[in-house]
């Protein structure tokens, strides 16, 4: 007979923001009945809680993926190269929220809310960065939590309002790129109130009070490489059916969560309350003209991405144009969709054992 038993998942990164997060995500998800380990280089020995039970760090070494049937490596990603075939080796399932696995030889992108929007195209996925993972996929990574906003928000949309261009510009929140940059914007403000010097170890440029399309030749913090990378998880995810997609990413003096202004034209008018409905659905959170517009604030916490519309022109009832607002709680987004993948992947893998 077969007797259930739990999953045991690892945390790699577990005191980073991704990993705290992620951590508290799992006590709450269809994942909460396993067993969880939290794995770290630098912090090992500290205590912390995943979800409401307090556990402590432990020390990353070759010998902690014993056992382990799922690892979300969400801290640095030197730490997700330097173990990943570890954890492979080992027989977990790999769930990479670090992007340093993009490029390995059969490892795919995913984004599950984004593929449940297209799914009444009836399109067959063709790009390999994004097809489902089987029992050969060494690892999947997760798609950028700003590509799954404007994915899932454009497919939607299309499917009952074709969609004949799109234009976003997207603002990018410190927290994305971890606590040094948090600390460093944080530092920045201060001293700026201050008359200090700035610290730009992670910008080479002064981001507080500040709004950047570019950073410094010397930064730690690549924006280019970020747009270019939210650009390709968006076309990857969008199948070739969703549309495309005209993208400014821009660093903003903000700590947490994602905000974006886009532009849709359509190829045939559609009123206001046609938009909203062709919108309305799981994990969108439509904000009415008579409540306080989306913010980074506001979206704190959330697990939805939160959409206003407004009409792009003053052109009568029905229109070829429209704004879009969007929030979304960056590091809520991310563990969501990295939850979302090992799901997945918990569909190729046996539970229990032989009595």
């Amino acid at each position: 007979m077969i007797a259930s038993s739990p999953y045991r998942i690892a945390v790699v990164g577990a005191s980073s923001l991704a990993g705290k997060e992620l951590s508290d995500a799992l006590a709450d998800s269809p994942l909460a009945a396993c067993d969880f380990v939290l794995l770290d280089e630098e912090d090992a020995g500290q205590m912390t809680t995943a979800g409401d039970e307090a556990t402590f760090i432990q020390k990353i070494d070759e010998e902690s993926f014993a056992g382990v049937d799922f690892v979300f490596f969400a801290g640095d990603p030197g730490l997700t190269r330097r173990y990943w075939r570890t954890a492979r080796l080992a027989g977990a399932s790999i769930v990479d929220m670090t992007y340093a696995l993009e490029s390995e030889p059969g490892v795919v992108m995913r984004g599950p809310w984004a593929g449940w929007a297209l799914d009444g195209y009836g399109q067959t996925r063709t790009d390999p960065r994004a097809l489902e993972p089987d029992l050969t996929t060494p690892a999947v990574v997760t798609a950028h939590p700003a590509a799954l906003m404007l994915m899932l928000v454009a497919g939607r949309l299309h499917a009952k309002l074709p969609v004949a261009a799109m234009a976003a510009t997207v603002f990018e929140p410190a927290s994305a790129h971890g606590r040094a940059a948090m600390d460093e914007l944080h530092q920045q403000t201060v001293s700026l109130l201050s008359f200090q010097s700035l610290p730009r170890e992670q910008y080479d440029a002064q981001v507080a009070f500040n709004l950047l399309p570019a950073l410094g030749d010397g930064a730690r913090v690549k924006l280019a490489e970020t747009e270019q990378r939210i650009a390709d998880h968006y076309a990857a995810l969008a199948a070739g059916v969703a549309p495309e997609l005209a993208l400014q990413l821009i660093q903003a003096p903000v700590f947490h969560g994602y905000v974006a202004s886009v532009l849709v034209e359509l190829q045939a008018p559609a009123t206001m309350e046609e938009m909203e409905a062709a919108l309305q659905g799981t994990q969108v959170d439509l904000v009415g003209a008579e409540s306080d517009p989306p913010s980074n604030l506001s979206a704190a916490g959330q697990p939805d991405i939160l959409v206003r519309v407004s009409a792009a022109a003053d052109g009568g009832e029905r229109l070829h144009r429209f704004w879009l607002w969007l929030a979304a709680d960056n590091l809520k987004l991310a563990t969501l969709n990295a939850i979302a993948c090992a799901n997945e992947l918990r569909r190729l893998r046996p539970q229990g054992k032989v009595q």
